[in-house]
């Protein structure tokens, strides 16, 4: 491995380490309330569209990445 691809590969593992990546499911109140709390808190990056979870079921599933400090 040389200098360059050990330099890029902990640069890579550092940026993962700074990251929480997430899919949370539940009812479209339980998720905008905690999509809410994490957008308060500086923690949200990310969060995806919701997308129902398919027959009679009626939870959402919502892919969030979220800063760990």
């Amino acid at each position: 491995m040389t200098t360059r691809e050990r330099t890029y590969a902990k640069a890579s593992n550092q940026r993962a380490n700074q990251y929480t990546e997430m899919w949370v499911v539940g009812s479209p109140e339980d998720l905008a309330v905690m999509i809410h709390a994490a957008r308060q808190t500086g923690r949200l990056v990310y969060v995806s569209a919701p997308h129902q979870m398919g027959g009679d079921d009626t939870r959402h599933r919502r892919y969030l990445r979220l800063r760990t400090s």
